[in-house]
């Protein structure tokens, strides 16, 4: 029988309700792992910032349950409860069980909303274990429950709140939506516990972006509250941004509407070499960027050249690009339009689709900055010497990366002699393990399973790259044997298909010199090969902290609540020996604790937040003093001091 014919109208399956969402979950909130929950999470707290918006809500509420749930309330005008003929049952759950159903598409119950496709609720209904929503109209409480998406009974008028915590908050005779659910660990695997801190600056950053709003959050089981309430808009948002940067001007603030779409833009440029760009259409977060971002670059590289031009006369072979118009800038985009026009690329929301609004971006940004330019000789002077600045660098970097580095040169080098490689040549399987010092590095060769482990020992600290150019990171002798090693190039001829190793593992001493490797290795990979962070290559390896013997029997423990709770449980004789380093180690040991797949412990590197993720090492790994000194008085209680 032919594959035609055993293909037939048996194989196919027809998903109703929220069943694809179930199915399928990543095709709506991106992924299923730590990231695609508080995506979940937001697509509520979006559906309440819509009321704010509308101009019908004036705060909004998340609180942390004790229960690991989470509970999101506004108080705008709440769902809407009357029946809806064509489907004889409530309109609160058709919002909340059927996919493409709201109030966003015909735009007039909302103008404007993050939400086009009207899958939100219903969404994040599908991939709870259990949701109550609760819809205030009118004085009376409408509530309804469901489990994995589906109502236990219909919608009804309830007396007393599902969410007391809030009563004080939000009295039963406001209007109201609050809705609370709890993430199904059917669907999210990997993890069902919510980020505080990722959840505060979520809030934080749509606090920015919807000036004159107040967002609360509350973490019931830790007893801590945070509020939100800015006035100064994106601009506050800039200048947070840039708090750990030399500032070369103050903010530049740019404004415009046409067709009923709002344009709102920041930008200031540092001494940073970097470009910082975040952009937002109706309060979501393009992470992908899109049209407007795309009309934003164009129009910053027109009006700095054109003034370039103007000013130093520049020749057209000498002329600047557009990476050096915008290094050092951090620009904040904010673009506010209609929900029934809004288009974006994938259902995530990551990237703005609409092609109109590239051009008007571009043409209100450039007619505003060239007027400033003008206006404020200043801001033009450190504008344009920035740009100068970055293309002089660049031509230099050029000509000395050209001198040591062409296309190809990494694939024509042999591997690196101190690198121990495994036998499998099968990315998927084969390890690479990053490791301080000979003596390390020879128990870890010694201890390796061979067959898929490779080792590659660094001798001593690497360049810290923060700041560094390309042509100086492929000419020190740590980091070349490293690119080699991995075998996908750097800068422009950068390839992760070709990546020899799809576990990279750090596996540094536990003291303070092996702190600073790992933090120079991350730094390194953050700024200079991201494409590996991002494909989930990347880990930590976590060495025991002690050796505990008692009775004979050797048991390694890995922090110190671990050490006090063995001991606790076994009495005070006993031998403890602390590991500061891996060659203390003999193999037999580093392979059972640190590097055996089935008892070590790995710590997957990812970026949640890269605004933040950036902060950090610009402060950490900066040239600027203060910044750092004060990072680590505020941080020094977290600290663990071994002495």
């Amino acid at each position: 029988m032919s594959p035609s014919d055993q293909y037939t109208g048996k194989q196919i399956v027809v998903l109703e309700g929220l069943s694809p969402v179930r199915k399928r979950p990543a095709m709506y909130i991106g992924s299923t792992d730590t990231n695609g929950l508080h995506h979940y999470v937001n697509e509520i707290i979006d559906n309440s910032i819509d009321e704010a918006l509308a101009g019908f809500a004036t705060d909004i509420w998340v609180v942390l349950n004790k229960d690991k749930s989470i509970t999101v309330a506004d108080n705008g005008r709440g769902i809407p409860v009357d029946i809806l003929p064509k489907y004889k049952v409530s309109a609160l759950e058709i919002v909340m069980t059927k996919l493409h159903a709201g109030g966003k598409f015909d735009g007039k119950a909302y103008k404007i909303s993050g939400g086009l496709h009207g899958v939100g609720s219903s969404v994040v209904n599908a991939l709870s274990s259990w949701l109550k929503v609760e819809s205030r109209r009118k004085g009376k409480i409408y509530f309804q429950e469901y489990k994995e998406g589906k109502p236990k009974k219909k919608v009804g008028i309830v007396k007393k709140t599902h969410a007391p915590f809030l009563t004080k908050y939000l009295p039963s005779k406001y209007t109201a939506t609050i809705t609370t659910f709890k993430p199904d660990s059917k669907i999210f695997k990997e993890t069902t516990k919510f980020s505080t801190k990722r959840i505060k600056e979520a809030i934080r950053q749509r606090a920015y972006l919807v000036s004159g709003i107040r967002f609360h959050f509350y973490n019931e089981e830790k007893g801590s509250e945070y509020h939100f309430y800015f006035e100064g808009g994106i601009v506050s948002l800039l200048k947070n941004l840039n708090r750990h940067h030399e500032a070369l001007h103050e903010p530049i603030l740019i404004k415009g509407e046409e067709d009923e779409k709002q344009v709102e833009v920041a930008l200031q440029y540092t001494t940073s070499n970097k470009e910082n760009i975040h952009s937002f259409v109706n309060v979501i977060n393009t992470t992908e960027g899109g049209t407007h971002v795309a009309g934003f670059r164009t129009a910053i590289t027109r009006s700095v050249k054109e003034y370039s031009q103007k000013i130093e006369n520049l020749k057209e072979k000498e002329d600047l690009t557009g990476d050096d118009t915008r290094e050092g800038l951090t620009a904040i985009i904010s673009i506010k339009m209609s929900s029934r026009d809004l288009q974006f690329e994938g259902q995530t929301k990551g990237k703005l689709g609409n092609s109109e609004i590239q051009p008007l971006v571009a043409k209100i940004v450039k007619e505003q900055l060239d007027f400033h330019l003008e206006e404020t000789p200043a801001d033009a002077r450190a504008i344009l010497g920035k740009a100068m600045l970055a293309m002089k660098a660049r031509k230099a970097a050029k000509a000395a990366k050209d001198s040591i580095m062409r296309k190809g040169l990494f694939d024509s080098l042999g591997l690196p002699g101190k690198l121990a490689d495994c036998q499998s040549k099968d990315p998927k399987e084969c390890e690479l393990y990053i490791v301080e010092g000979p003596s390390a590095g020879g128990s870890a060769k010694q201890g390796r399973d061979r067959k898929f482990q490779a080792i590659l020992p660094l001798g001593g600290k690497i360049l810290n790259t923060e700041k560094a150019r390309l042509d100086r990171i492929v000419e020190f002798e740590e980091l070349k044997d490293l690119i080699t090693a991995l075998g996908m190039g750097i800068g422009e001829v950068v390839d992760v298909t070709k990546l020899r190793y799809q576990h990279i593992i750090i596996m540094t001493d536990a003291d303070v010199d092996g702190a600073h490797i790992g933090t120079l290795l991350l730094t390194f990979f953050y700024r200079h090969l991201p494409s590996v962070i991002d494909g989930g290559y990347l880990y930590i390896a976590q060495p025991p902290l002690y050796k505990i013997t008692y009775n004979k029997k050797e048991h390694y423990v890995y922090s110190e609540e671990e050490k006090e709770e063995y001991l606790a449980g076994i009495g005070n004789k006993v031998s403890l020996q602390r590991y500061k380093g891996l060659g203390e180690m003999n193999p037999e040991q580093l392979w059972t604790t640190t590097m055996d797949p089935k008892n070590r412990i790995l710590k997957k590197v990812n970026i949640a937040d890269g605004e933040k993720a950036d902060q950090v090492f610009q402060t950490l790994m900066g040239p600027e003093v203060p910044p750092r000194k004060k990072f680590i008085q505020v941080n020094a209680k977290m600290a663990t001091i071994d002495l």
